[in-house]
C-alpha cells in the first residue's frame, strides 16, 4: 500500500571494512612521507548533502551523518561531530579505530596539536577545505611546527576502488513564475557587490542555481547542479559545468546570457586572471582553498569574503513567498492525512519506523506535486527519538508501540521547500512527558510570537526558545532554527536562530522554529514549523519592528500538552493556530481525516 520512492533505508555504514581501510590509508601516507591526514565530510562546494563520490568520511569511518571531521595519525585517529550526532556516531564507528569526540568540547585542530609530534607533516585535499579552514589550522599548529601539506590527489580516492562516478544530473530552467525575477536582473544586482573587485568566483551551487534560475539533480533531495561560476564586473558570466548535464534547449537558454565552459577550464582561467593581477572575490564559506591559492600563486589578488548572492537569495521575493505559502498548504494536507492515519494505525500495532516513513512519503506523493523529499525522513520511536538526526535503516528499524514517536520530514515542490516536525504519543502520556512537551511548546510559541526591532539577529532570539527549558534545568544541543530555500536547500544560510546566528533577520527570510528536548535512552521531543520574517505595525513604535508569520499547517498533539504550564496568551496562540489549521486544511482532506482534524484542533 505504502512505499518510499525518494529514500532508502539501507544501512550503508561500512564498519567491517574500517580496519583494512584505515591500515591502507596509513600505508599510503607513510609512502608519501606524511604523518597524518585530514578527512572532512565535504565536497568541493562544502555542501551539506554531497554526491556519493564525495562520501569519503563515511567510506573510511562508517559514520553517515551530514557533518563530521576525522583526523588520522600514524597510531591514533579521532572523529569529531556536533551535538546532533554524539549518540549516532558511537553506534556507527569502530571505537577501537576512531575516538569519537564532541567538536564543541574538543576541536580537531586542538586534538591534532596535542597528539601530533613537533614537525609532523599533515596532508590535506585543498579541494575539500576552505581557505579559512586551512589558515585557522596553520596558525594554531605553527607553535609546534606542524606543517599542513596540500596534496594533488586525495589518497582516499586512490584506495576507494569502487568509488562512484561524478554525478551528471540534468539541469533544468527554473520558471519565472516560481523564481519571481529574471537571471539578468539578479546578475545586475550581484555586480553591485563587487565594488573594486574584477570578478566574483561563485562556488556555492545553491547560489549559482538561484542567480541563474536553474535547478539540477546532482545530490539527493536538493535540486542543485554541482558547478562553479565566474561573475565579472563587465561582460557575460561563465558557468563551469559538465556538458553532459545540459540538454540542447537548456544550453540554448543559458547561452543567451552566459558563457558555458567545462569544469576543467576553471583552473586555467584563474591562472590567466592571476597573470593580469586581477582581484577576485571568493566565498569564505564554500570556496576551495585550491582555487584561492591558484589565483594567488599566479599573481592575482584573492579577496575572501561573503558570497554576494547569499543574502539576496535568503530574502525571498513575493513570488517565492507566495509559492512557499501554497506549498505549505498542500504539504500540510498531506501531513495531516498521515497524522490522522497514524493516530488510528499505531495503537493497533504492526507499524515500524520504516513503514511510518513510507506512509508519510506516500501521502505526500498523492498530492501530485511532489518533486522529492527535502531530506531523509527522521522517523524515530522511543529511544531513537532522542537522537536529533536519527536515520532509520533496516538494521535499526524499531516497532512502534506505546511511547513517543517523532517524525521530522520535508518536501520539495517547484514552488517551495518544506520542513516540519511533530511529536506524538501512542497510548497515555506520562506526567513527565507532558511537562517536557509543554516546555518545548512554550519555547516554540515564544519564537512564533516574538516581536523585535530591525537589526536583531537570530542569536538574540535563540534564548526565547530555551527559557522554559532552562527554568527546569533542561536544554537542547542544536540551533533553534535554520534558513530554508525556495525549491533549494532545506538548510540555507546565512539566516538562522541559534547562538551563532549573527545575520540580522530581514523581511522575506524563511526560517524554521524547532526547539526540542532529548532524554537519552528514553524519548525525544521536537516541534517545528517554518516562519517568514515580516514587518509589524505597532502603534506608537519608535523603531521599525518585525515578527514572524507561521506558514506550516499541521496539528500539535494535544494529548501531550499540560495546559497548566501555559499562560493565557500561549493558549490563545495555540487555539488560534489550530483554528487556522482546521479552517485551511479541512476542505483539502477526506471526510475521515476531517473528523479527526476537528478533534485534534479543539480549543483548550
Amino acid at each position: 500500500m505504502f512505499e518510499a520512492k525518494f529514500q532508502t533505508f539501507v544501512d550503508d555504514a561500512s564498519r567491517s571494512d574500517g580496519a583494512a581501510r584505515l591500515k591502507a590509508l596509513r600505508a599510503e601516507l607513510k609512502r608519501q612521507g606524511l604523518d597524518g591526514f585530514l578527512v572532512p565530510r565535504a565536497d568541493a562546494h562544502q555542501n551539506e548533502y554531497v554526491p556519493k563520490c564525495a562520501e569519503r568520511l563515511a567510506w573510511l569511518t562508517g559514520f553517515t551523518g551530514s557533518a563530521g571531521f576525522a583526523v588520522v595519525l600514524g597510531k591514533q585517529a579521532a572523529i569529531f561531530v556536533d551535538g546532533r550526532y554524539v549518540i549516532q556516531v558511537r553506534g556507527e564507528i569502530d571505537g577501537k579505530l576512531f575516538k569519537p569526540l564532541d567538536i564543541a568540547e574538543t576541536s580537531p585542530v586542538k586534538w591534532l596539536s596535542d597528539h601530533a609530534h613537533s614537525g609532523a607533516r599533515i596532508g590535506y585535499d585543498p579541494w575539500v577545505h576552505t581557505n579559512a579552514q586551512i589558515e585557522r589550522f596553520s596558525k594554531a599548529l605553527a607553535e609546534k611546527k606542524i606543517e599542513l601539506v596540500p596534496l594533488d590527489l586525495n589518497p582516499i580516492d586512490a584506495l576507494w576502488t569502487d568509488r562512484p562516478a561524478e554525478p551528471q544530473g540534468a539541469v533544468t530552467i527554473h520558471p519565472a513564475r516560481y523564481a519571481g525575477e529574471s537571471a539578468n536582473s539578479k546578475i545586475k544586482k550581484l555586480r553591485t557587490a563587487l565594488k573594486d573587485a574584477d570578478a566574483a568566483l561563485m562556488s556555492d551551487p545553491h547560489a549559482i542555481c538561484w542567480a541563474f534560475n536553474i535547478r539540477g539533480a546532482d545530490v539527493a533531495h536538493t535540486p542543485i547542479a554541482l558547478c562553479f561560476a565566474l561573475l565579472p564586473k563587465e561582460g557575460a558570466p561563465t558557468l563551469y559545468i559538465d556538458d553532459a548535464k545540459l540538454a540542447p534547449k537548456t544550453r540554448a537558454a543559458l547561452e543567451k546570457f552566459l558563457t558555458l565552459k567545462a569544469p576543467e577550464a576553471l583552473i586555467d582561467d584563474l591562472v590567466d586572471a592571476g597573470k593580469r593581477s586581477a582581484t577576485i572575490l571568493f566565498d569564505s564559506a564554500t570556496a576551495p582553498a585550491k582555487l584561492v591559492e591558484t589565483l594567488r600563486a599566479a599573481g592575482g589578488k584573492p579577496r575572501v569574503n561573503d558570497d554576494p548572492a547569499a543574502l539576496p537569495k535568503a530574502i525571498k521575493n513575493e513570488a517565492e513567498l507566495a509559492g512557499a505559502r501554497a506549498a505549505h498548504i498542500r504539504d500540510g494536507a498531506a501531513l495531516t492525512r498521515f497524522l490522522a492515519w497514524f493516530s488510528e494505525a499505531a495503537p493497533k500495532g504492526g507499524l515500524t519506523e520504516i513503514s511510518a516513513a513510507e506512509a508519510l512519503e506516500t501521502f505526500r506523493r498523492e498530492n501530485g506535486d511532489l518533486r522529492d523529499i527535502s531530506f531523509p525522513t527522521i522517523s524515530a520511536f522511543g529511544e531513537h527519538a532522542a537522537i536529533p538526526h536519527y536515520r532509520v535503516t533496516e538494521r535499526s528499524n524499531l516497532k512502534i508501540g506505546r511511547g513517543v514517536y517523532l517524525v521530522d520530514s520535508g518536501a520539495q515542490y517547484f514552488d517551495g521547500t518544506t520542513d516540519v516536525t511533530r511529536t506524538m504519543v501512542v497510548g497515555p502520556a506520562s506526567k513527565q512527558l507532558r511537562e517536557h512537551f509543554t516546555r518545548v511548546l512554550k519555547g516554540h510559541i515564544a519564537i512564533a510570537r516574538a516581536v523585535f526591532p530591525k537589526g536583531v539577529s537570530g542569536a538574540q532570539l535563540d534564548a526565547f526558545a530555551r527559557r522554559a527549558l532552562w527554568e527546569a534545568g533542561l536544554d537542547f544541543d542544536h540551533g533553534t532554527g535554520h534558513g530554508v530555500g525556495s525549491y533549494l536547500s532545506v538548510h540555507e544560510g546565512p539566516q538562522r536562530i541559534s547562538k551563532l546566528g549573527a545575520t540580522s533577520l530581514q523581511p522575506g527570510m524563511i526560517l524554521s522554529n524547532e526547539p526540542g528536548y532529548y532524554r537519552a535512552g528514553e524519548y525525544g521531543i521536537r516541534l517545528e514549523n517554518l516562519v517568514i520574517v515580516e514587518k509589524r505595525e505597532i502603534k506608537g513604535a519608535e523603531r521599525e519592528m518585525y515578527g514572524f508569520e507561521t506558514i506550516t499547517l499541521a496539528p500539535f498533539d494535544l494529548n501531550c500538552v499540560e495546559s497548566k504550564f501555559l499562560s493565557p496568551e500561549e493558549i490563545d496562540w495555540l487555539n488560534a493556530y489550530h483554528a487556522k489549521v482546521r479552517r485551511t486544511l479541512s476542505p483539502l482532506v477526506d471526510a475521515r481525516t476531517r473528523k479527526w482534524l476537528r478533534e485534534a484542533t479543539k480549543a483548550l
